[in-house]
């Protein structure tokens, strides 16, 4: 295949690469150790290095050089290969065959040749060449559909990841990369896999093999990582154990890959989330590496321009847009989505553009030479995009897509500065966004432009304008509904900035009600969430109601992803991004407090309230501001310069009282000079407090413009990379206090050891996430509540926990395990919802682990239980060494229980009339009964056959039901001593949980689940 050309050095590959033919602008060369005269030891040894590199790393057998005339330059431009196994998978052998390499090389002597003849510059003859070999990978690209792999060498890997980690038929490769697994100072080079819920390492070398199989959700830490033994890898830290993969030919995009499948895992087996809007990631079984690139694009592209979750990236055309405020042409992209048509500079002008199809009235092609369009907008105003590859492709998309209606149109504003602003670079849905915007927004937005600005930046303008009336539909519907989420707003309704005048009156509370009760009816994973009420509070004073639900939308499902859950997992990440940053910017203050901690605590409401509830509020809005326009990095940045203005005191704090009195003390001080609002409505409660009149003012755009100096050369790009990497994290840490909290509990309930219940809970964990692993449809997730306590969150189904249950319990030999296993399982599910818990389920085995047979239960027995339980007896003696004395010491154990049956029922009914009446019993226990034991039972016929049990329950006749107490069972079976031992018999715990956690994945190869 024809090659970008790359410049080589030639003076050590001669011992490597022998020269087939050559003329005087190309050379052939075929790799020692392929083809006839491999070339000896040299050719044997690079040959064998060769075959065991992975297709991904393997070099090519052939290759053409393109030789600089009078030079020692060298240019690839083409290599070769072709492959067929032979014998088996894992001992073939490779075949090479020139026939592709020979047609480029007859195309080049048929094509170049004699075109190269007239060039009189060496230069110039290999600029053509390599304008010529460019020009053919852009015809290749568009006439051919690039692929994952190639079929036939995906097919060979996926064969190769089935035999050596057995892992369940379902199990989805999504790719494979050749690469070394670090064990200690040794590495060991093999092959990765990622799979949907598994990464996977192999290796064989020098009779050494080494497997490794970690699931997605078990990953605590996944981060790039360089050393001074290792200059780039990926360090996996899962279960306490650190890994690290090198040496890969494409480290970033694999990376990428296993930050996808890892940030996938955790949405769909702990947030619960079906993907129902994302079709390449709504089944687990067809998730591809296409499909989880396609998603970050997306999400990439979404999170970048502030669109709806519904938009995704449909085309991208690389132009330069001519700004008409700067009189010069940037270069950067143009991003086409189904209802927008987006522009970002790559030049560092920081300027971006968003056009919504619904805006555009025209496109115009006026110069075909400089490939140009000219999109035309409402507002008389027009962007030029030139040098747009493809241009008339992109023109007819941009026209099928447009022709909606236009956007409300907003009041001029009475600010010069932004007037001028609006002047040279628009307003509205298309406004260029550059740096002089971002300075205006670090001054403050004025009062009266804010509702408008901050439905622009947020990308809330779009939402309301494509879901025309959908607010007033959600009013109403949400109308009188009382839920869990209605009881908490109206409790927290007069809590809402009580001193602002807006909110001392029924109207102000109503509006407030209706925006917070809509959004708990349109979204109720999250419904209601404490700090919702102070932020829907501000950003009712400065937009209409309905935009305020919008911006309320953008808040909690773009800008804050998780903040306002149960769990607050959004927060807690950013916190712990705020820590990293810490660490980077401040040393100084890492070096005083070496426990970081301290900071999350205090820093977790300024994340929640975007610091509306830590600064006045004439102060705050400025912040939102900035939130708006360059999200959670504004606060991050502000984070950073409040710590760094008090540093000095900080440091010198003897604790964390005093610390937090610090930052108190310093936001109280913080004045906005620019703020409308009267004295009394501001929160600044400095003159009343002597302490505090001594500690300078702080103006807030000071602030927060020394904060943009100081921190703003973050990227967004770098936060939400920093953000992936920490959730992991997060996550793992709040399943771990999870864990601890449910072991306390179920540790008063069963007698197993810590180390036991640790082990089992991992197991039940991994079982639970089993359910998950290939389905979206399986019990746990269609009755998952997070409102749930910590018991209920993980829970098994019957299916799950039959699998579960037969690795653990002591009757491994036991006939028709699934039928007691099913009224074990009804015994446990009390609200028969189909599920059970952890606890739950330590309860159960610890009853059939018992130290002694002694079990204290008082019930009845009716005789259809009776006869249940009389052959689950039978089932459990099944192969055991006194198997037959136990048979005996049953039938013993039946025949006398019912005799006292009889004896008892001829007591209370003298009259009755003298006939056998336990026959049809025994008939039916006898059914229960292994051949050749029937003869045990006394008064038995043993020709009556064996019945189901809800056939035997129907054959005994009404006038002799009857009923044990189970004490009267109890006390006959400990009468028998062999049956007491089998009992009493110890049970390795400790080796179930071992040969459990080694056949869990098996189990689902090997058990057939058996349905409710």
């Amino acid at each position: 295949m024809w090659l970008k050309p790359e410049e080589i050095l030639l003076k050590n590959a001669f011992k490597l690469w022998v020269t087939e033919k050559g003329n005087d602008y190309f050379v052939l060369q075929r790799r020692r150790g392929y083809g006839e005269g491999g070339g000896g030891l040299t050719g044997l040894l690079v040959g064998t290095l060769d075959t065991m590199l992975d297709s991904t790393s393997k070099v090519a057998p052939f290759r053409i050089l393109h030789q600089t005339p009078d030079s020692q330059v060298y240019w690839s431009i083409a290599c070769g290969e072709s492959l067929s196994t032979l014998s088996q998978l894992y001992s073939s052998s490779w075949i090479v065959s020139t026939e592709e390499i020979s047609q480029h090389w007859e195309w080049l002597e048929k094509n170049i040749m004699r075109t190269l003849s007239v060039f009189d510059s060496s230069d110039d003859i290999t600029s053509f060449v390599q304008g010529k070999i460019r020009g053919l990978i852009a015809e290749e690209g568009k006439v051919s559909c690039v692929q994952e792999d190639d079929p036939e060498k995906f097919r060979e890997a996926l064969l190769r990841f089935e035999k050596w980690f057995d892992l369940p038929q379902k199990e989805k490769l999504v790719t494979y990369y050749s690469c070394s697994y670090w064990r200690g100072r040794v590495p060991c080079q093999g092959w990765l896999y990622l799979s949907t819920n598994f990464l996977s390492f192999y290796s064989y070398l020098l009779g050494s093999e080494v497997k490794l199989v970690i699931s997605w959700n078990e990953i605590w830490r996944l981060e790039k990582t360089s050393n001074v033994i290792l200059t780039e890898s990926i360090h996996v830290l899962a279960n306490g154990e650190d890994h690290f993969f090198s040496m890969f030919l494409h480290l970033n995009e694999t990376f990428l890959i296993m930050e996808q499948l890892a940030d996938y895992s955790i949405k769909r087996l702990f947030d619960k989330e079906t993907f129902q809007e994302e079709p390449s990631l709504s089944d687990p079984l067809q998730i591809t590496k296409r499909g989880l690139e396609t998603h970050a694009r997306n999400e990439q592209f979404r999170a970048f321009f502030r669109l709806p979750k519904e938009e995704n990236l449909l085309e991208v055309y690389e132009s330069f847009l001519w700004v008409p405020f700067s009189h010069f042409n940037t270069l950067g992209k143009i991003c086409l989505s189904e209802s927008y048509l987006c522009f970002a500079s790559q030049d560092g002008s920081q300027c971006h553009v968003i056009i919504p199809m619904r805006e555009v009235i025209g496109v115009e092609k006026p110069d075909r030479s400089s490939r140009a369009l000219i999109v035309c907008v409402r507002g008389k105003r027009a962007l030029r995009f030139s040098e747009v590859r493809d241009f008339e492709r992109l023109a007819n998309a941009i026209r099928r897509r447009c022709g909606m209606t236009a956007s409300p149109q907003h009041s001029a504003s009475t600010e010069q500065s932004w007037n001028i602003h609006f002047s040279e670079y628009g307003r509205g849905t298309s406004m260029f966004c550059t740096k002089k915007t971002r300075d205006l927004i670090v001054r403050g937005i004025p009062e009266a432009l804010r509702g408008e600005l901050w439905m622009l930046f947020s990308g809330a303008v779009n939402d309301m304008a494509t879901n025309p009336g959908y607010y007033s539909e959600l009013v109403d519907q949400s109308l009188g509904t009382s839920t869990l989420a209605t009881d908490e707003i109206e409790r927290d309704l007069h809590r809402s900035l009580p001193e602002h005048p807006a909110f001392q009156s029924d109207t102000g509370i109503s509006a407030l009600r209706r925006v917070l009760t809509a959004y708990a009816y349109r979204n109720p994973k999250i419904g209601y969430c404490q700090a919702m009420n102070i932020l829907t509070s501000v950003l009712l004073l400065y937009a209409k109601e309905e935009e305020a639900f919008w911006l309320l939308v953008a808040v909690c499902e773009r800008m804050l992803p998780d903040y306002f859950n149960r769990r607050i997992i959004g927060a807690l990440v950013d916190q712990a991004v705020f820590e990293e940053l810490i660490r980077m910017h401040l040393t100084q203050l890492t070096e005083h407090m070496t426990d970081l901690t301290f900071f999350s605590s205090v820093s977790l409401s300024w994340f929640l309230t975007l610091f509306i509830s830590v600064l006045p509020i004439e102060s705050a809005v400025n912040v939102v501001d900035c939130f708006f326009y360059d999200g959670i990095k504004a606060i991050l940045q502000l984070g950073l310069a409040v710590l760094d203005y008090n540093m000095e005191g900080l440091i010198s704090s003897h604790d964390d009282a005093e610390a937090v009195t610090i930052l108190n003390k310093f936001f109280d001080n913080v004045t906005n000079k620019d703020s409308p609002l009267p004295q009394t409505v501001q929160q600044n409660s400095v003159g009343n407090n002597d302490k505090a009149s001594s500690i300078s003012k702080v103006d807030v755009s000071d602030l927060i413009k020394e904060a943009y100096e100081k921190y703003g050369d973050m990227k967004s790009e770098e936060v939400e990379s920093m953000r992936k990497r920490n959730k992991l994290y997060v996550i793992q840490t709040l399943e771990d206090t999870t864990k601890q909290n449910v072991l306390r509990v179920v540790s008063q309930e069963v007698k197993f050891s810590a180390s036991q219940l640790d082990e089992l809970y991992i197991l039940f964990k991994r079982q639970h996430f089993l359910s998950c692993y290939w389905t979206m449809n399986s019990p746990v997730l269609l009755h998952h509540d997070p409102s749930l306590a910590y018991l209920e969150q993980y829970q098994l189904g019957f299916h799950q926990f039959s699998l579960l249950f037969s690795l653990l319990e002591p009757w491994s030999l036991c006939s028709g395990k699934d039928t007691l296993f099913l009224w074990a399982f009804r015994l446990l599910d009390e609200n028969q919802d189909g599920l059970v818990n952890f606890k739950e389920f330590c309860c159960a085995l610890g009853k059939v682990t018992p130290s002694s047979f002694n079990p204290s239960l008082l019930f009845f027995v009716c005789q259809a239980q009776f006869i249940q339980f009389s052959k689950t007896l039978y089932n459990l003696f099944h192969s055991d060494p006194e198997e037959e004395s136990l048979y005996r010491a049953v039938a013993r154990v039946t025949s006398l229980l019912l005799r006292m049956e009889e004896v008892g029922r001829r007591l209370q009914e003298p009259t009755s009339p003298q006939k056998s009446s336990t026959s049809p019993i025994q008939a039916a226990l006898e059914g229960a009964l292994p051949d050749g034991e029937a003869s045990s039972t006394p008064e038995s016929s043993s020709d009556t056959p064996s019945t189901p049990i809800t056939q035997e329950a129907g054959s005994i006749p009404q006038e002799v039901e009857w009923s044990f107490a189970f004490e009267q069972i109890l006390a006959s079976l400990l009468n028998e001593p062999v049956l007491v031992r089998f009992f009493e018999r110890p049970v390795d715990i400790q080796a179930r949980l071992d040969h459990a956690k080694c056949a869990q994945l098996k189990s689902l190869k090997e058990i057939k689940l058996m349905y409710i």
